[in-house]
C-alpha cells in the first residue's frame, strides 16, 4: 500500500500561492496551532496542515493524487512523487544502510540493525511506505512494518541486539557510547557483508568522530565505501534498518519486563515515568537487580540508589544528638 502521510518544507510566498488556491477549489480552512491553516477534504480524502516553521503535511488516501496533479506542478514546481529514481539515483543502487534503536533508552536493549537494498527492493520498500521509524507513532504498526521490510529484503538483513548486562559490560570495555556504537555498526556491516560481498557502499548516520566507525570495520568492511552523514534515515535502506531496530528494540523491552518478579512494562525513553520505575526497582532489586534491565551508566541509575539510600537511611532526631 502507498504511504498516505506526506511531508515538504515551502516558504511564505508558496504558503500564499498554496491558501488562495485551496480556497478557490472550494477547500475549507480553519486555523491551526502554529500554523497558517488546515483544511480536510472529505471527498477527495486529503487533508492538509500548513505550519509556520514552513512544514506542510498531507495525509490521506487521495494524498498522493494531490500532490502529483495539484500541490507539485501547482505550488512546489517541481515533480518529485514517484521520480525517486531521477531524483535521488544512488538510493536505487546497491548498498547498506544501518540504524541503531535503544540509545536513548535507559531500560532495554541497544539494537543495531543493517539492510542491503539494490534496484529490485528499493521501489517495493518504497511502495510498503518505508520511513525513519521515528515516524512512526505506534509501535503496533513498527512492528508490522518490520515483518513487510523482511518479507521484502529475505535473508539480507542483520539485527543485533545486545542486552543491558552485556552493554553494561561492553561499556565498561570501551568506556565510551560511540566507540561501542561503531563495533555495532561494523558487526552489522560485517555480517551482511558474508552474504552480500560485493556490495560496493555503506550508509548510517554521521558519527560525531567519522574515524571511529572506519577504524571499526574489520577486513570486509574496509572495502566499501562508508558514506557517514546526516539524517541518514532519508535513504530507504537506513530507514528500512531504523524499523527493524525499533521492533526489535520493542519486542527485548517487552520480554525485559516479564522477566521481572511481578511481571513489569517498563517504559520507553528517559522520562519521570522511567525514574520513578528504576527506584522502584532499585528498591525491590538492587544494583545488580536493576542492571539486568537498564544501563549502568545513564544517570538515571545513580539516581536511583541515591533515592533508595534515601529512603532507608535512619531519621535522626533531637534526642538521638
Amino acid at each position: 500500500m502507498p504511504p498516505s502521510s506526506f511531508t515538504f518544507q515551502i516558504d511564505a510566498g508558496q504558503v500564499a500561492t498554496l491558501r488562495a488556491r485551496l480556497e478557490e477549489m472550494g477547500y475549507e480552512l480553519s486555523p491551526l496551532e502554529y500554523g497558517h491553516f488546515r483544511t480536510q477534504h472529505k471527498l477527495k480524502k486529503v487533508s492538509v496542515q500548513a505550519y509556520q516553521s514552513g512544514k506542510l503535511l498531507v495525509q490521506g488516501k487521495g494524498a498522493a493524487e494531490f500532490i502529483e496533479f495539484f500541490l507539485e506542478p501547482e505550488i512546489l514546481g517541481e515533480a518529485k512523487l514517484g521520480y525517486e529514481a531521477v531524483h535521488n539515483p544512488e538510493m536505487f543502487q546497491p548498498h547498506i544502510g544501518v540504524d541503531e534503536s535503544g540509545k536513548g533508552d535507559f531500560f532495554g536493549p541497544l539494537v543495531i540493525a543493517g539492510v542491503y537494498v539494490d534496484s529490485a527492493t528499493v521501489p517495493l520498500l518504497l511502495e510498503a511506505g518505508v520511513k525513519d521509524s521515528k515516524l512512526i507513532k505506534s509501535d503496533k504498526k513498527a512492528r508490522e512494518m518490520a515483518d513487510t521490510v523482511k518479507e521484502i529484503v529475505g535473508a539480507r538483513h542483520s539485527v543485533i541486539a545486545i542486552g543491558p548486562e552485556k552493554y553494561n559490560q561492553l561499556y565498561l570495555k570501551f568506556r565510551n557510547l560511540n566507540r561501542l556504537l561503531a563495533w555495532g555498526h561494523a558487526t552489522v556491516i560485517e555480517t551482511l557483508l558474508v552474504s552480500v560481498p560485493h556490495c560496493p557502499r555503506a550508509i548510517s548516520d554521521q558519527f560525531a568522530d567519522a574515524r571511529v566507525l572506519q577504524a571499526a570495520l574489520k577486513e570486509k568492511g574496509k572495502k566499501i565505501e562508508l558514506v557517514q552523514r546526516t539524517k541518514a534515515e532519508s535513504d530507504v535502506a537506513v530507514a528500512a534498518a531504523s524499523i527493524l531496530a525499533r521492533a526489535e528494540f520493542l519486542i527485548k523491552l517487552e520480554r525485559l519486563g516479564e522477566t521481572l518478579a511481578p511481571p513489569q512494562v517498563l517504559p520507553k525513553g528517559a522520562s519521570a515515568q522511567v525514574s520513578q520505575m528504576a527506584q522502584r526497582l532499585y528498591a525491590a532489586h538492587g544494583a545488580e537487580g536493576l542492571a539486568r534491565v537498564a544501563k549502568s551508566h545513564f544517570k538515571t541509575f545513580a539516581e536511583a540508589g541515591a533515592a533508595s539510600l534515601r529512603s532507608t537511611a535512619p531519621e535522626v532526631s533531637n534526642g538521638d544528638l
